[in-house]
């Protein structure tokens, strides 16, 4: 479990400097797909919720160390999108091409409703997102669309991210 935490931390870690070096000064983006979010939900999705909650708060800490949001903000949020898809674990086949669309559009759409909470409890320092915008529906369609592709890229080094369950008879 050591050796996967770590390696997923790595993947995470060079997702975040992906995201914020480079797809951010993409100009024409008018948003950014997270791609971070699609490995939280891969590595939650198929190692259950401890891991899914301890590589969301990971995520959000390079997020929020590479960002200029508020120092937490994206942990929560990536934490807790962690804990619930990681209740789902191995009950869904992720070899198949829609899921990991699915869990994208359930993530994303999870990510923006608690971001939408937390700006009201905090209006002046969290920005929130307009629901009915084209930005949303931008990084909606691309986390969508990105989805299975991260999925099958993690999957190559599913010996290294993914914890081995052990039967005991």
């Amino acid at each position: 479990m050591i050796r996967s935490f770590f390696a997923s931390s790595l993947v995470l870690l060079c997702f975040s400097i992906f995201e914020s070096a480079v797809l951010s000064n993409v100009t024409f983006l008018p948003s950014l797909p997270d791609l971070s979010l699609l490995c939280v939900l891969y590595f939650s999705i198929n190692n259950g919720k401890i891991m899914g909650e301890t590589t969301g708060f990971v995520s959000g800490l390079f997020l929020d160390f590479l960002s200029a949001c508020p120092l937490g903000l994206n942990c929560l949020l990536r934490t807790i999108l962690g804990y619930l898809t990681g209740i789902l674990k191995q009950t869904l086949n992720t070899e198949v091409f829609f899921i990991p669309m699915i869990l994208a559009f359930a993530g994303t759409v999870a990510k923006v409703g608690v971001t939408l909470f937390i700006s009201v409890l905090f209006p002046a320092i969290v920005y929130s997102y307009h629901v009915v915008s084209f930005e949303f529906f931008f990084e909606l369609a691309m986390n969508i669309i990105l989805a299975p592709l991260v999925f099958k890229f993690l999957g190559i080094f599913k010996n290294s991210l993914v914890v081995k369950t052990r039967v005991i008879y």
